[in-house]
Formats: structure tokens, C-alpha cells, sequence
């Protein structure tokens, strides 16, 4: 009984610990779609939505821990793109709430969605961000769907 209530325990211990790391925006991203478009028109940059679920969605925490918290990746993504985290935690029902809206206006079937849009709101590119697991693959794809929309 007393392995049991010691597992128990460190799993707990590494789940809040776990939950707590990944209970903020990234460094370098907003929350604020709406602002985010507006940025995104006085510095002429797309924006980057990320819809996770940050704390329950197993590639959406990989996704945040080897690509979006990185500083390579943000420094790099910002360039060109306003960076917006829209998120659906268990661990926090009001957030999950207020960004339901956005889910559904968007169409969301799954996590971790990644959608390009212009300016204006503009869809040009849709994606799960896992198939891109790696920075440079990443920010390659990124390139790669910034191309169309150039020519446009």
C-alpha cells in the first residue's frame, strides 16, 4: 500500500509541476487575437494561431516544449508573423471558455491547429502543428506557405 500511495503521489507531483510549466503564454506570444491583427497590420506581418490545449493535449505540450517556447523559433517566426496562443485548458474552464468562440468561428477539429491568416483575418494556410516537430522544419513550412501569398 505504501508504493502505491508513494506512485500516487509523484505522479501528482509531476502532473501539477507539469501543468504549472506550461500555465503561461510562451515568451513572445499574445493571447489577444484582436490585437494581434492590428499589430500585424502596422508592422505588414501575417499572424500565427496556434489553437492547444495546453495542458491535457500530449503533442500540443511537445509542440510548446521543443518548438513554440523556444527563443530560436520566436525570434525567427516574428519576423515575419505576429504569434497568437489560443488555448483550451482543462485546468482552466474560463479561458476554455472565452476562446470557444474562436474555435468554432474557426473550425476547429483538433489540436494543435496552426493557422496562417493575413492581416485582415484572411485564412491562407491550415495545419497540425505536430507534423513539423522540429524548429528549423518549422519555420521552413512556414516559409514554404508564406510563398502563395506573396504572389497574390
Amino acid at each position: 500500500m505504501k508504493a502505491i500511495t508513494w506512485l500516487a503521489s509523484v505522479t501528482l507531483g509531476v502532473a501539477a509541476l507539469t501543468a504549472s510549466a506550461f500555465a503561461t503564454t510562451p515568451e513572445g506570444w499574445t493571447t489577444d487575437l484582436n490585437k494581434a491583427f492590428e499589430q500585424a497590420k502596422a508592422e505588414n506581418k501575417s499572424v500565427l494561431v496556434e489553437f492547444t490545449g495546453s495542458d491535457w493535449c500530449p503533442p500540443c505540450i511537445a509542440m510548446r516544449k521543443n518548438v513554440f517556447s523556444k527563443k530560436e523559433f520566436v525570434d525567427a517566426a516574428s519576423k515575419k508573423f505576429v504569434l497568437v496562443e489560443i488555448d483550451f485548458p482543462k485546468g482552466d474552464p474560463a479561458v476554455k471558455a472565452k476562446n470557444d468562440p474562436l474555435a468554432e468561428k474557426y473550425k476547429i477539429e483538433g489540436f494543435p491547429t496552426v493557422l496562417l491568416l493575413t492581416p485582415a483575418g484572411k485564412e491562407f494556410s491550415r495545419f497540425y502543428a505536430s507534423e513539423y516537430p522540429k524548429i528549423d522544419d518549422f519555420l521552413k513550412h512556414l516559409d514554404e506557405a508564406l510563398v502563395p501569398k506573396k504572389a497574390e
